[in-house]
């Protein structure tokens, strides 16, 4: 069982300083429009998806016209967060959020059309899913955790793990998140995470307008924070453009904008 697997990956009290202020935010190459932008969002290079719990709206970058949308039934679909674009499939994170027990499924849309083509339930788990990414031919996932609403009794953020999953969204392996990061993130989790092209892994919380480099330990279980980076909009799911380098796509939540920042490297 995969919370089986995980129940080493406690965290310990995070010690760090949660009063400092953000590091200046990221420049911000472009703005559009999106009345789905309320959990987050997804870029081929060409178009734009804007994710909110039980709909997607697909936009073109070149002139911020929306060329489809889906809606699906709030039953089934109560807290859709992230999603990535893999070949012509666009993968979503999902989970029962804020109920509890804490359930996830994967949900998979045809990107063309934004039809929705099969959804793989991961049933009870380490937390809820929140991500849920493709690299290095591996699915990587991210099960969030909570203090208070949508929380398990005895499981708070510091819980929070990535996950790395077979093709058949097994667990191979898994790390908790740095101490500094989770008191930054806390009281709520990691909302956005994307593998880059430089070999880092960067993530977002809840509220924060900040993006935090990380990389995977030389031994251990912890994955070590390399850099904490200034973004113009807070937390969420966040998104890598295939196309332009160093481009991240966020959202402004309470704005329903998509915003493009250029982030810069990390040494």
């Amino acid at each position: 069982m995969l919370s089986a697997l995980l129940l080493f990956l406690a965290a310990a009290p995070a010690t760090a300083s949660t009063d400092a202020p953000s590091p200046p935010p990221s420049p911000v190459s472009l703005r559009l429009k999106a009345a789905e932008a309320r959990q987050g969002a997804a870029s081929d290079g060409k178009f734009l998806y804007a994710i909110d719990n039980d709909r997607i709206g697909k936009y073109r970058i070149a002139t911020g016209e929306k060329v489809a949308e889906w809606q699906g039934e709030r039953r089934l679909y109560p807290h859709m967060n992230s999603c990535t674009v893999v070949g012509t499939q666009l993968v979503c994170a999902a989970s029962n959020y804020p109920q509890v027990p804490q359930t996830s499924s994967v949900e998979v849309f045809d990107t063309g059309t934004l039809k929705h083509v099969r959804s793989v339930s991961l049933g009870f788990g380490p937390g809820s899913l929140t991500v849920m990414d493709r690299h290095d031919g591996k699915w990587w996932a991210v099960f969030a955790n909570y203090e208070g609403k949508g929380g398990e009794p005895g499981r708070d953020y510091r819980y929070t793990v990535l996950v790395r999953m077979d093709d058949a969204f097994r667990a191979e392996a898994s790390w908790a998140f740095p101490e500094a990061v989770l008191a930054r993130m806390a009281p709520k989790s990691c909302s956005g995470l994307s593998w880059s092209e430089d070999g880092l892994i960067y993530a977002t919380g809840h509220d924060r307008p900040e993006l935090y480099a990380m990389r995977l330990p030389e031994a251990g279980s912890r994955l070590e924070l390399v850099e904490t980076i200034g973004l113009a909009t807070p937390g969420q799911a966040i998104d890598w453009d295939p196309l332009v380098q160093r481009r991240l796509w966020s959202i402004g939540r309470g704005a329903n904008e998509v915003v493009a920042s250029q982030i810069p490297p990390v040494q």
